[in-house]
């Protein structure tokens, strides 16, 4: 069969749905589905998935795909997923418990003890946040004691498909650096990481680079599906993957991320580390190459609460709004810190706020200063990144918040970086686990042939006059404005607040 007729099939786990796509051997997106997921709350600040829904959702997303196509032409898969799922598997793979996912928020004390392992900051690269792996098993072990003792593997959430696609217990790279058990630098596990948590390698699925072939389909799987037992690639986390579908695979190149969170990703060619600014340090998806990510909870999110809180209607109408009216200087001025705040406060009681108003404040005033204030925690982020000295001129720029040239062309302004929009990253993951897939089956193609950067559809140049003005007046406010505030949080998390004895 010539390369060109080849076809492979890229799997995303999200939080939301199972997203499936088909690419060819050109890089082009041939077929495309998805099924959806719930997420369960059944305590606060707890966050959980059944992961045989993962694999309902698989199968039903990934029949839809391979009906648009003939499924023979699939030369290879690869995973994407969720990062930091905890999957605790017994000794017949049977599931213990619901799995904890990246937004669970209940392992607070456990992190504060992991932060005492000596080493801890050198071998992870990272500080201890709920939302990694390694404290959640640290709450089993403490709150769940019978659930514990029956771990026999813990598997990332894309890692758990890949077990009911191949039946092997195997990971990538970059997943692995966000459960806090890999050292970073040198891409293994870390046995005191492990041993920190009770645990230790035979717990841990083997770890692979995610261009690098991981286990192959079953033969009961491909006889159903039509195809034949082909390579499962390792794969990557959610990010790295990302990255990947819209190349960003060299040391120097930037993306951001507008989805209901914001993600500075930038790509470097060896470990670097800024813990101290609650920088994320983690292994890129590919060979020898590692990223630097600042990650803030809250960004696209944050304008459907204020669309809500103003009674807009939607999104789109509270943009056009704010752009007929435009930022006015010294208006008010928002902490996007609504559920909390990871890059660079750490701070999981943060609130958001509007400060500065005044009796001609009005709703086009907040859509701006929601707009405003997401683009400062950015810089925020970019900043903590930059202080490793890792920089990049230019950054690409993806997600659902891309679409409003007004706000973009006001993020290029406040980060003083050249902002590029390019064709496709609606796909994201899901493409980057498809050319992952494409790299295991042919290890010698190069990467600027399998992972272009795609078509550029819109730049946007900084304003020297107006980053100056963001940078060195509406910034150093921003920042006063949280250090100021950030008592009331703590009081607030811990009940000391004005309730009547």
């Amino acid at each position: 069969m010539e390369a060109s007729e080849s076809l492979y099939l890229g799997i995303d786990l999200g939080t939301s749905s199972v997203k499936a796509v088909l690419v060819d051997g050109a890089g082009a997106v041939c077929a495309s589905a998805s099924s959806p997921l719930e997420v369960a709350h059944p305590k606060p600040r707890w966050s959980e998935q059944d992961p045989a829904s993962w694999w309902t959702a698989t199968e039903a997303a990934v029949a839809d795909v391979l009906s648009q196509a003939d499924a023979r032409r699939v030369k290879a898969i690869g995973l994407s997923g969720q990062m930091h799922g905890a999957t605790l598997l017994d000794k017949s793979d049977n599931i213990l418990r619901p799995a904890i996912l990246w937004n669970d928020g209940r392992s607070d004390v456990e992190c504060a003890e992991l932060e005492k392992v000596q080493g801890f900051r050198e071998i992870t690269g990272n500080l201890a946040m709920p939302g990694f792996t390694a404290p959640k098993l640290a709450w089993v072990r403490r709150h769940e004691p019978d659930v514990f003792s029956r771990v026999a593997k813990v598997l990332l959430p894309k890692d758990y498909l890949r077990l009911k696609l191949t039946g092997d217990y195997m990971t990538d790279a970059s997943d692995a650096a966000g459960t806090l058990w890999l050292d970073v630098r040198k891409r293994a596990w870390s046995d005191a990481m492990l041993a920190a948590t009770g645990l230790d390698t035979s717990h841990m699925p083997q770890v692979f680079e995610g261009s690098q072939p991981a286990g192959r389909l079953r033969k009961e799987l491909a006889g159903r599906w039509g195809m034949d037992t082909v390579p499962v690639a390792a794969g990557g986390g959610d990010n790295a993957a990302g990255a990947v579908g819209v190349g960003i695979v060299r040391h120097g190149q930037a993306m951001l991320s507008l989805g209901t969170s914001g993600v500075y990703f930038a790509v470097c060619d060896g470990f670097r580390a800024s813990p101290e600014n609650a920088v994320h340090s983690f292994c890129h998806a590919l060979p020898d190459t590692w990223h630097l990510m600042s990650v803030m909870l809250n960004a696209a999110s944050c304008l459907d609460f204020t669309a809500r809180l103003t009674g807009q209607k939607d999104v789109p109408a509270l943009l056009a709004e704010a752009e007929q009216r435009g930022l006015r200087e010294n208006g008010p001025l928002f902490l996007p810190y609504l559920t909390g705040e990871r890059t660079p406060h750490n701070d999981a009681h943060a609130r958001g706020s509007f400060t500065n108003l005044g009796p001609d404040t009005d709703r086009a005033d907040l859509a701006n200063a929601t707009l405003e204030g997401v683009g400062l925690g950015l810089l925020d982020g970019l900043l903590a990144v930059e202080s490793t000295g890792l920089t990049s001129d230019e950054i690409t720029v993806i997600g659902g918040g891309s679409r409003s040239a007004y706000w973009t062309q006001m993020l290029a302004d406040i980060l003083g970086r050249r902002l590029v929009l390019r064709s496709g990253g609606e796909v994201g993951p899901a493409l980057g686990a498809a050319r992952l897939a494409h790299l295991a089956v042919n290890p010698h193609a190069s990467l600027e042939e399998v992972c272009p950067m795609p078509e550029v559809t819109a730049v946007r140049e900084p304003d020297a006059a107006r980053h100056a003005y963001f940078l060195q007046t509406r910034h150093p406010l921003f920042r006063r404005s949280y250090e100021q505030l950030k008592p009331l949080y703590s009081h607030a998390a811990q009940g000391d607040d004005l309730r009547p004895a």
